[in-house]
């Protein structure tokens, strides 16, 4: 089973110890409350937050079914992607135009997902989608591109085929890096071993032209850019332009060890030869993992070499930091809003736009879901 539905194995989080690095946990004055804030219409009327936590938050849309990712388009308005098949465009002023995407397999984890916007968005009007389709009975993913104008997709063209997909473990996310290529997160599709064959797409962060080539620089002169993941959710560059990724751990009984990687060039991450503090030549151990505790991180987002990220079981915003070389995770609003799942920065880079995900079969719907949030006083 995926790791967004895991059982949890642990009740804390463990102080870990890798070489030059320690896992620790805040939870002091930072750390929201675990509180249930009830309200009649979230939208306009917002509760009040515990009065020792440094952020607060408005919830700006609702009723979304299971919202996977967002883009932020030139007029302001938003593009969200529901993972059972459809785009919605949400103007400033919340009103919202549907778009089908035709053929879209939503099954189990898959469905329609990551979304990018062309670095020339604003003149050529073009996006990519990670959409899982149905393939002689059985889920493959692809990246599509698509021309995006007068809300409706037109001159669709598949950038990327033939990602092995599965019920669990498709990846999914997708982002253009500062250096003008297409990153591509993919799973192992339930298929440990396709992750240590660079061969195959699945298990792998992906790096392509616009046209879905192997960007140049790629380290096997293929789409592969780094092997040994088992379900990597979040994509994201810091200040240096170091790429970082969010990755889900094992499942079941065991469940835990989920991580966060800083992504190197021909990097292999382990999966699934190693996890946690496992080492072995030839391998890059992860930055930061769970310990015993569940995360499952689906997103990743920076703001000023903050890094934050959304757990679907940890039901929590999580923040990494560096003290002193250490990385430090505190997490907020654990417990309020149920199952997190996307964690975007704002245009301005002074908020954080979060969705719930509890409309997806493993969490407790609350009035007014799936939302969309925006968290502010970074």
């Amino acid at each position: 089973m995926g790791k967004s539905g895991k059982t949890l194995a642990g009740i804390f989080l463990a102080v870990v110890t890798v070489p030059f690095l320690v896992y620790v946990m805040h939870t002091g004055s930072r750390t929201n409350m675990q509180q249930d804030f009830s309200v009649t219409n979230p939208v306009t009327q917002e509760p009040s937050l515990p009065q020792d936590t440094v952020l607060a938050y408005r919830v700006l849309h609702e009723g979304l079914h299971i919202p996977w990712d967002i883009a932020f388009l030139p007029n302001d308005a938003l593009l969200v992607t529901e993972r059972s098949g459809t785009l919605k465009e949400i103007a400033p002023d919340g009103t919202t135009v549907a778009i089908p995407v035709s053929g879209v397999r939503h099954a189990g984890e898959g469905g329609l997902m990551g979304i990018a916007l062309h670095p020339d968005f604003a003149n050529n009007r073009l996006l990519y989608l990670y959409i899982s389709r149905e393939v002689n009975g059985g889920t493959v993913n692809s990246v599509e591109r698509y021309r995006y104008d007068d809300s409706s997709l037109s001159e669709r063209k598949v950038v990327v085929g033939d990602i092995p997909g599965a019920i669990y473990h498709d990846g999914g996310r997708i982002a253009f890096g500062p250096d003008g290529y297409l990153y591509i997160a993919t799973g192992d599709a339930t298929q440990p071993d396709l992750s240590q064959d660079v061969q195959s797409l699945a298990g792998k962060i992906l790096r392509v032209t616009e046209a879905g080539d192997p960007a140049p620089g790629n380290p096997f002169h293929s789409l592969v850019y780094s092997l040994g993941h088992r379900n990597p959710q979040g994509i994201a560059w810091d200040s240096n332009g170091v790429l970082w990724s969010t990755e889900h751990g094992r499942s079941g009984i065991f469940s835990g060890l989920d991580e966060l990687n800083r992504i190197e060039r021909a990097g292999n991450y382990g999966w699934s030869d190693l996890q946690g503090d496992d080492r072995q030549h030839g391998f890059v151990a992860p930055t930061l993992h769970s310990g015993s505790d569940t995360w499952a991180p689906a997103s990743i987002a920076i703001v000023e070499d903050r890094i934050f990220f959304g757990g679907l079981r940890g039901e929590a915003l999580y923040e990494v930091t560096q003290e002193n070389g250490v990385p430090v995770l505190q997490e907020y609003f654990k417990g309020v809003f149920g199952r997190i799942r996307t964690v975007a920065v704002s245009p301005d880079g002074t908020s954080l736009y979060v969705t719930t995900s509890n409309r997806d079969g493993r969490g407790s719907v609350r009035d007014g879901d799936d939302k969309i949030i925006q968290v502010t006083g970074l």
